[in-house]
């Protein structure tokens, strides 16, 4: 067990350190640098127990729930989610994420996807339209996505 935590603080001070967490970031939120520092927290939490991981990931509670800010991960080979944080979007887990498009269309699901395919340490910003945990409306979001451990693919975005 130390030995998994040794090595999930480790993933989390690469994935911090990493040329895309220090990128020119002047024209982001707040929520914007909380939603990736929430991701690095939720790369440590699955490498420690993804079981659990997940099964707090879907509650939508505690560290993993901030306002509209909230996790989801996908099954990195099938593409379907296994943990959803967004109360109004819980209907997904079990789904394949390539299949989702947002009301204009664009198939921001694959993109997810896509990025869960890179390598590990590497995060990739996805920008579509989605319903808020606050409100059931659509609404311009953001989201950090990496894959962990080979496995799986997290994210976390923000709404604009």
């Amino acid at each position: 067990m130390l030995r998994k935590i040794i090595i999930a603080a480790a993933s989390g001070l690469v994935l911090a350190l990493s040329s895309g967490a220090f990128a020119q970031q002047s024209d982001r939120s707040p929520d914007a640098y909380k939603a990736r520092a929430m991701l690095l927290n939720v790369v440590a939490e699955v490498k420690i127990n993804r079981e659990q991981a997940f099964e707090m990931f879907n509650q939508g509670g505690g560290r993993f729930k901030d306002g509209d800010l909230y996790v989801f991960c996908t099954d990195a080979k099938n593409g379907k989610f296994v943990a959803m944080g967004n109360a109004n979007a819980k209907e997904l887990l079990g789904q394949d994420v390539r299949t989702l498009k947002d009301p204009s269309g664009k198939a921001f699901g694959q993109e997810i996807y896509d990025a869960g395919q890179k390598p590990e340490d590497e995060i990739t910003e996805v920008s579509y339209v989605f319903v808020k945990p606050s409100d059931p409306k659509s609404a311009a979001k953001t989201s950090f996505v990496t894959k962990v451990d080979d496995d799986y693919a997290c994210g976390v975005g923000y709404y604009k």
